[in-house]
């Protein structure tokens, strides 16, 4: 497939998402949305050290548990999590990514993907172990509803871990504040801090197989003119990414309201 198109595409169609959504919408992702197949590459790409999955396991052990990973796109990280769980329900809002998804496990009977949004999932109360939510919904300010949605569905002492990109730290960080100047990493780790969240910074790599592969990805995460800019700043196959890795568990004996 040819990517020399993207660059003005993926901005116009950034533009267009990230304009039209209100504030009580499901936030639209633009890369996955439209460019799955490179979001796919992107996938593959992350954590080339496996050092997000090491800590994930550390703080959110689970084996033999019921998982819910929240907003899984395509389902790419569903049957990791299968390999050990006693469930895997994936939700996602995005309806064609939802059937992406269902293709990826089919052959897998105990999970299921689901339609549905971190204001409203589609599961019942104390019924899950862990919620693993990654880059989704959960940016700081704004994700409250989604976060005591969790607390429905989780049992008492289950674990919400999100893991979400580090703005702070270079280079990455520097081009996703480039194209987000309202983006501050500070007030963000604040508001996790506040609400109860252990945050442990993670440093790991993309690595991709080609030069074709990783420039194609940069253009679907950012617009034109940092996507250019990172394209130059990057040599080689890899990128340094930081990330934060945020646990939460739930008390036991949490009583919500009238339930």
């Amino acid at each position: 497939m040819s990517l020399t198109w993207l660059p003005g595409l993926v901005s116009r169609a950034r533009e267009a998402l990230l304009s039209s959504v209100r504030p009580d919408d499901v936030v639209p992702s633009p890369n996955i949305w439209h460019w799955p197949e490179i979001y796919e590459t992107e996938n593959r790409a992350q954590d080339a050290d496996g050092e997000i999955w090491r800590v994930l396991a550390e703080r959110c052990d689970w084996t033999g548990r019921d998982v819910l990973d929240l907003g899984c796109g395509d389902g790419f990280h569903l049957p990791r999590f299968a390999e050990t769980a006693r469930s895997v329900v994936g939700v996602e809002p995005h309806q064609p990514l939802v059937r992406r998804a269902r293709g990826r496990v089919s052959d897998l009977p105990a999970v299921e993907v689901v339609g549905g949004s971190a204001q409203q999932i589609p599961v019942a109360d104390a019924s899950i172990d862990v919620v693993h939510a990654r880059t989704a919904y959960f940016f700081g300010p704004g994700c409250e509803p989604g976060l005591e949605e969790v607390d429905r569905v989780l049992r008492p002492g289950g674990v919400l871990a999100i893991v979400d990109l580090d703005g702070g730290t270079p280079p990455y960080g520097g081009w996703l504040r480039a194209d987000l100047p309202k983006y501050d990493p500070v007030k963000i780790e604040k508001f996790f801090a506040e609400a109860g969240f252990d945050s442990r910074a993670v440093a790991t790599r993309w690595r991709f197989e080609d030069r074709e592969s990783l420039e194609a990805v940069l253009r679907i995460e950012f617009s034109a003119p940092v996507a250019r800019r990172a394209v130059a700043e990057v040599t080689g196959l890899s990128i340094p990414v930081g990330y934060r890795v945020r646990t939460r568990s739930k008390p036991t004996g949490l009583v919500h309201g009238d339930r």
